[in-house]
C-alpha cells in the first residue's frame, strides 16, 4: 500500500461496465457539492430522494439546498430507520411515493443513507416506470465500501435476507467521507468488516496495511480516504467482470453465507446484531472453517480474529447477545442462501490471507458438525 498521507484529498474509482459506468467519488463536503456532480452528469433531472428519519434530519436540508442552486428539482420520502425498512411495505410506500411526485422513466432516484435506504431506494428505481436512475449518496462506511457500489438492490423477507431484489447500477455514487463522523463507533466498526473483507478476498497486502494503519482510518483524514477508495476499487474491478455474480462476483460474499445465516437467526434485530458485525463474525467463520477442512492453517484464522477483536468487532457465536438458535436451524438459514444451487451449499473460503475461493458442493455435514462446535450451548 501507498503511504495513507500521500494520498489526494479526494479520490475517483470509475466502475468499467461499457455505456452503463460510473463514478465513486470519495472525498469532504460531497452533500455540498451534490447537486453540481449530479447535474452534471444528469441532463434536465428531477429526483425523488428516499432516506430514513435519522439521516434526513442530519443531511437532507443540505442536500436540498445543494440540488436547488444546481436546478434540481427534488421531492423526499422520510422513512423509518433500521433494518426492517427493507420490507414489502415501506417498498409499497416508497415506490408510491415516486409516482405521487409524478417523476418520468428519465428522472432519478437518489438514496441518502446507508446500506438499508441505498438497497431499498435502488430496488425502487429498477421498477418504477420499468426503470429510472438511480444516485447513491452513501452515509455509513458500510455503504460506502460495500452496498452502495455495484447494483445490487433489494429487500428481506421473512425467508432470508436480499431475496427479493434486481440488479441495477447507479449513475453516480457520491461517498462523503465527512459524514461518517456522525457514525457511532459501533456502526463504524461494523463497516470496517466490510473494509478489511476486500484484503482478505485477494488483496494480502492491503489487509497488511490495515493491520498497522486501522488507527488512523478510524481517526479520519487521508488514512480514510484511502481505505474508501481502495475498497472501491476492489469492488468495481471485481463487478467489471461479473456484473451478475455468475462466477468471480460470488468473492465478494467471503463471509456472508454464515453472517447472514446469524442476521436471520436474530430476526435481524439490530440491537443484537448488525450486518457489519456478522459479515465479522462470518469471515472469522469462514476462516475457521477452511482450516477444519485442511484448507489453510488455523494461524490465518487466528490473525484474522486477532485483528478484528483489535478494533472492537466480535468474533464468534458466543460474542452475540441472547440465546442462538440450535445448530440445524441456523443450517436451514444457511440453506436459503442466494448462493445455494440446486440444494449443493456454496461457501467462499480461504487457503489464506488473501487467497479466498468459491467452494462448490460443500458437505452440509461438515458444515453442521462445525456449527455444533462453535455454538455457544
Amino acid at each position: 500500500m501507498n503511504n495513507a498521507a500521500a494520498e489526494p484529498e479526494q479520490a475517483c474509482v470509475r466502475v468499467e461496465l461499457g455505456p452503463r459506468s460510473y463514478d465513486i467519488l470519495i472525498g469532504p463536503g460531497l452533500i455540498a457539492d451534490a447537486g453540481a456532480q449530479i447535474a452534471a452528469r444528469l441532463a434536465d433531472v428531477n429526483v425523488a430522494i428516499i432516506t430514513d428519519e435519522t439521516v434526513a434530519a442530519l443531511y437532507l436540508p443540505a442536500l436540498k439546498e445543494s440540488l436547488g442552486a444546481a436546478g434540481i428539482a427534488s421531492t423526499d420520502i422520510v422513512l423509518p430507520a433500521g433494518e426492517k425498512t427493507k420490507s414489502f411495505e415501506h417498498l409499497i410506500e416508497a415506490s408510491h411515493g415516486v409516482l405521487e411526485a409524478k417523476l418520468e422513466r428519465g428522472d432519478a432516484v437518489v438514496a441518502l443513507g446507508g446500506g438499508v435506504i441505498g438497497d431499498l431506494a435502488g430496488f425502487v428505481a429498477s421498477v418504477v416506470r420499468r426503470g429510472m436512475r438511480f444516485v447513491q449518496i452513501p452515509t455509513s462506511l458500510l455503504a460506502q465500501v460495500d452496498s452502495s457500489v455495484g447494483g445490487k438492490t433489494g429487500i428481506n423477507t421473512g425467508h432470508g435476507k436480499n431475496l427479493i431484489g434486481a440488479f441495477h447500477q447507479p449513475a453516480l455514487v457520491l461517498a462523503d467521507t465527512e459524514v461518517l463522523d456522525t457514525l457511532s463507533d459501533r456502526e463504524f466498526r461494523a463497516g470496517y468488516a466490510e473494509v478489511a473483507k476486500y484484503g482478505l478476498i485477494d488483496r494480502p497486502e492491503f489487509f497488511a496495511w490495515l493491520e498497522g494503519n486501522w488507527q488512523q482510518v478510524f481517526a479520519g483524514g487521508a488514512a480514510r480516504i484511502n481505505a474508501i477508495a481502495t475498497s472501491c476499487q476492489a469492488k468495481a474491478d471485481v463487478v467489471a467482470a461479473d456484473e451478475q455474480e455468475s462466477g468471480r462476483r460470488a468473492l465478494l460474499n467471503l463471509g456472508h453465507t454464515f453472517g447472514h445465516a446469524l442476521e436471520a437467526a436474530v430476526g435481524y434485530d439490530g440491537r443484537r446484531l448488525v450486518h457489519g458485525e456478522a459479515v465479522a463474525i462470518g469471515v472469522v467463520l469462514a476462516h475457521e472453517f477452511s482450516a477444519r477442512m485442511n484448507l489453510a492453517s488455523p494461524d490465518d484464522a487466528r490473525r484474522v480474529a486477532a485483528h478484528f477483536r483489535a478494533v472492537g468487532l466480535p468474533t464468534g457465536l458466543g460474542d452475540i447477545d441472547g440465546a442462538l438458535p440450535a445448530p440445524d436451524i441456523l443450517m436451514h438459514h444457511i440453506a436459503q442462501d442466494k448462493k445455494v444451487k440446486r440444494g449443493k451449499l456454496t461457501f467462499v473460503l480461504t487457503r489464506g490471507i488473501g487467497q479466498s475461493f468459491i467452494a462448490d458442493d460443500v458437505p452440509p455435514s461438515e458444515v453442521l458438525g462445525f456449527l455444533k462446535e462453535k455454538h455457544p450451548q
